[in-house]
This record gives structure tokens, sequence and C-alpha cells, in this order.
């Protein structure tokens, strides 16, 4: 892809399919030890996601050549995290699925989203966490990397 053609969507689509690899690899790592049933070691995964939403904002801020706009920046940091958060769900579903139909029922046992956990809600639930996080995340990042001479809005134009 040449970068003379970086758009948000485009770098917020390479950027997320980069974090969703992360997210994948430390997933496996974690099933690799016993640790994937562990809920609260999924911490990591919201690490992953904002170092991916932070550097694909920083690459669309250099490719921009520090003058990037605001809501450019914030559309590419919520691409980011929705891309990554739906390549990553589509990977648990093959996972709990078809390559470990046991780590289900590790995760039922903890109780703490009640028995009647599916496959199906879990997908789900990996999406809207990934994306309402990807949301805070990218308002949180945009302070750090908006431009110097940014002003707010004063009125209705």
């Amino acid at each position: 892809m040449a970068t003379t053609q970086l758009t948000p969507e485009t770098n917020g689509v390479r950027y997320g399919l980069f974090t969703a690899g992360g997210m994948v690899l430390y997933f496996l790592i974690a099933s690799l030890f016993g640790l994937s049933e562990r809920i609260e070691l999924s911490f990591l995964n919201g690490v992953i996601l904002a170092v991916g939403i932070c550097l694909a904002i920083a690459q669309y801020k250099r490719f921009r050549h520090g003058r990037m706009p605001y809501l450019h920046g914030f559309a590419t940091g919520i691409i980011t995290a929705i891309v990554a958060s739906v390549v990553f769900s589509l990977f648990f579903i093959l996972y709990a699925g078809v390559l470990n139909r046991h780590i289900m029922d590790g995760i039922r046992a903890q109780d703490l989203f009640g028995f009647d956990l599916s496959v199906t809600i879990a997908f789900l639930a990996i999406i809207l966490q990934g994306a309402m996080s990807g949301m805070i995340i990218s308002l949180i990042a945009m302070q750090y990397y908006k431009s110097p001479d940014h002003k707010p809005m004063t009125g209705l134009e």
C-alpha cells in the first residue's frame, strides 16, 4: 500500500490488523501456559489495544507532517479498535468453537457472566468491549497527539 494514499481508514485498518495480530499472539501464548481461562488476564488486551491505537495515530500524524485534523486522528483510533476487535473476536469464535471447545467450560465455571455464556455472546462482548475501550483510548490519545495550535469550537459555524 502506497503511503501517498494514507487516510484514516486505510491507516486504521492496517494498524487494526497489526493490533489484532498482537492480541491473538498474546491469547495463544496465554493458552500455551494454560492461562486463557483467567478472565482477569484479558486486561492486557486493553494494553495491546492502547498501544495499537497510539501507534496508528502517531503514524498518521507523522504522515501529515504534524498537522493532523483532530477528527482524522480520532477516526483512525476508532477504526483501529473496531478492526482489531472484530478480527480478534472472529479468531475467538474459531478457537472456542473448533480448536478448544473446553475453554468456554472454564470461563463458565468462574460464573462471572452466568451459566448461559455462549461463544456468540462472548463474540459480541469482545467487539463491544474493544469498540468502547477504543473510543475512550482514542479520546485520551488525541489529547496528546492533537496539533499544537488546535482550538476548540467556540460556536456553531
